[in-house]
């Protein structure tokens, strides 16, 4: 039965609702969960206010005769895909494993969404509907928009218009994009038209491009030249990630084959409040019912009494796709905005007076912006705080300890907790202002006072200098700072609360000796990692392109764990602690020559002996040391695991890999499932009912 809270999903909702057809049939390889922080969400609560009618088909079998994409008919206007989160990051380790578990899909389970979900869903619509025209968005659309190399394939791809030949593709946060399209679309413009809306991309004949009077043009080298120099790659993402930083961009072309990729520049940065209404549509707030039997949606549990206040992150993290998809300059919603979502989720069921976190990519960026517009304007750093912060940045945290004391002064809320990584560098940013130093304090000691919920998240990411100047993040003398802040404000209230550091091992640039010394300091700052990854090679990123060229961004050679065998040595020294690694560790560290880290990581207690050494402070103090170091940088290089080389693989095999891999996932998910038992014949090919639902 049709659940007037959410909009419709199959052929019998579309009846009860008395609709003959649809404008708009937007197909997600994530479950339908009505919420502001689920992407196919938002689209279809946009398209329905702009006056559309609107369908979803979430998580559509694409395995059997496609009957899911049939079953609400021929939209009058267009597809659209959203896939939701990357089905590649979702389906895989960094390993390169099969995961078994699915945070998006009803129970926790695998197997509902296919691998390159857009590739495949827009495979079957150009082959079911070839006449209709297909837009596709979302992350794994946006983060694939130029040459990129894919880790999972280990191959340089081209950009996502070309392998799907869809008619357009809305990059970023698309509200802006996409109203403009519904406009020119009532008024009658063909969609082979839309070329001139900003944040769009197009494919269009070679030799033939549109011309631009609003916009500059920036010619990347072709896709053909990129697969021919791994150097001519890595500068075409230096150029790409240049133009993502601006205020105002060019036009970005890039030859594939016989047509050209034409990327619109993105719109300039939103300002502050116009981010509401994309978080004020009439949304459930919850998944679609039909999902009740098959169990929760994890990721959803996760955020349901969590609050999105900005977008955007002016961090600059090399390993990291925010600046490519929702650009560096914060886009706040306003403060009103937020707290009537607040008073929605207070009244919410099961609401129990904790609210999870209010935050956004980076927690306490909350409507920061350059003091002078017009520098930021004519800027393209990639970071605004590092190698220093920009003295044009305005880091005060006035703003959001109002709105942290507004939400927490709230009648029904009793815990506000933030769980959104918080960035210290900028709370001890080195200045003369006494005013700021005084902001900074306050909001360090409010957040660590009011708002841990016992573990307080932050990311340093490593301890090696080298690494993080790779990295874009700041030396690691900060955070030992930053800790021993938060250790006395916790003494000083009386609240036994832990710091948890995120780390990555195997990050471009990255050696066994970083990782020594990052078990060794870690341990005498008195930490057992947990919170640690793999570096993911995901597209569209700088630090992807380095694992991919082994090049800096400057055209340097630089060293890259590739190989299984490679990573798992970095890895390792993690888990320092773990009986069963230290027999490996050990025998890692005599290779390479590492005997005192050697002896104080693998000895009972390093501190207990007051032999403390910590590599960052001594590097940041003592020249010598710091000399010595580069040295056996550059000696070392000859002990490192050598690679082994892989011989490139044929189409034919690639596609017997993927065929077996999508047997496996088929056979794990049925083994789980219960509607794949083996008892008599059963009516269907799935069991009693089908896991898609009708």
């Amino acid at each position: 039965m049709y659940d007037p809270r959410f909009l419709p999903i199959c052929k019998e909702d579309l009846d009860e609702l008395g609709w003959d057809y649809v404008d708009v049939i937007i197909i997600s390889a994530d479950a339908y969960v009505d919420h502001p922080c689920f992407g196919h969400a938002v689209v279809a609560r946009l398209f329905e206010h702009e006056g559309l009618r609107v369908a979803i088909l979430p998580q559509p079998n694409w395995r059997d005769d496609l009957r899911d994409f049939k079953k609400l008919g021929r939209p009058r206007m267009f597809f659209a895909i959203s896939s939701g989160m990357d089905s590649m990051v979702n389906h895989y380790t960094a390993a390169k494993r099969l995961r078994s578990d699915d945070a998006f899909t009803p129970g926790n389970k695998a197997g509902f969404r296919p691998d390159y979900a857009t590739y495949t869903y827009a495979k079957i619509l150009k082959q079911l509907y070839p006449d209709v025209p297909l837009m596709i968005g979302g992350l794994e659309s946006s983060l694939r928009r130029v040459t990129h190399y894919d880790y999972w394939s280990d191959r340089l791809k081209p950009s996502i218009l070309f392998d799907t030949q869809a008619d357009l593709l809305v990059y970023g946060m698309g509200e802006k994009p996409l109203k403009e399209m519904v406009r020119l679309l009532k008024k009658g413009v063909p969609f082979s038209s839309l070329h001139s809306i900003p944040q769009t991309a197009y494919l269009a004949p070679k030799g033939n491009v549109p011309k631009s009077n609003q916009w500059e043009d920036l010619r990347l080298a072709s896709y053909e030249e990129c697969l021919a120099s791994k150097r001519t790659q890595m500068e075409n993402c230096r150029k790409v990630d240049i133009e993502c930083n601006k205020w105002f961009q060019r036009r970005i072309l890039q030859d594939v084959a016989e047509q050209t990729i034409v990327i619109n520049p993105a719109y300039p940065p939103l300002e502050y409040g116009e981010l509401d209404e994309s978080f004020e549509y009439p949304y459930a707030r919850e998944p679609h019912p039909r999902y009740k039997k098959r169990g929760n949606v994890p990721a959803f549990d996760m955020i349901k009494f969590s609050i999105n206040t900005h977008r955007g992150c002016f961090g600059g993290c090399s390993f990291c796709a925010i600046n490519a998809h929702q650009g560096k300059f914060i886009a706040s919603r306003s403060r009103e905005s937020i707290l009537r979502e607040v008073d929605l989720i207070t009244k919410m069921d099961g609401f129990a007076g904790t609210i999870t976190d209010l935050g956004g990519p980076s927690a306490n960026m909350y409507n920061m912006r350059g003091r002078d517009p017009s520098r930021c304007q004519k800027c393209a750093r990639a970071s605004c705080l590092t190698p220093k912060i920009c003295d044009n940045m305005d880091t005060h945290h006035k703003e959001i300890l109002e709105l942290y004391r507004e939400v927490r002064n709230h009648p029904k809320v009793k815990h506000l907790f933030i769980g959104s990584g918080v960035r210290y560098d900028m709370l001890l940013q080195e200045t003369s202002d006494e005013e700021l130093r005084k902001d900074h304090e306050e909001y360090a000691r409010e957040l660590i006072d009011y708002h841990v919920s016992g573990r307080l998240k932050v990311a340093p990411e490593h301890t090696s200098d080298e690494v993080l100047k790779l990295m874009r993040k700041p030396s690691f003398t900060l955070f030992h700072k930053f800790k021993e802040f938060f250790d006395d404000e916790c003494k000083r209230i009386g609240k036994r609360q832990q710091i948890i550091p995120y780390f990555i091992s195997s990050h471009p640039g990255c050696t066994e000796a970083d990782m020594a010394e990052l078990a060794l300091e870690t341990k005498q700052l008195g930490f057992q990692l947990e919170q640690v990854q793999d570096f993911t090679p995901t597209p569209m990123t700088i630090a992807t392109e380095m694992f991919y060229s082994e090049l800096t961004p400057d055209g340097k050679p630089l060293y890259v764990a590739k190989t299984p065998e490679q990573k798992k040595s970095q890895r390792q020294f993690f888990f320092w602690y773990i009986p069963e690694n230290r027999p490996q560790i050990r025998a890692t560290l005599e290779r390479l020559k590492l005997g005192k880290i050697g002896r104080l990581l693998l000895s009972r207690s390093a501190k207990a002996e007051g032999k403390e050494f910590f590599p960052s402070k001594e590097r940041e103090s003592n020249a010598d040391y710091r000399e010595r170091e580069q040295h056996m940088r550059s000696e070392r290089a000859n002990a490192l695991i050598p690679k082994k080389e892989k011989p490139r693989w044929t189409e034919e095999e690639r596609e017997k890999f993927r065929r077996e891999r999508e047997e496996r996932a088929e056979r794990q998910r049925r083994a789980k499932d219960p509607a794949f038992n083996y008892g008599p014949k059963k009516k269907t090919r799935f069991g009693k009912k089908s896991p898609w639902g009708k």
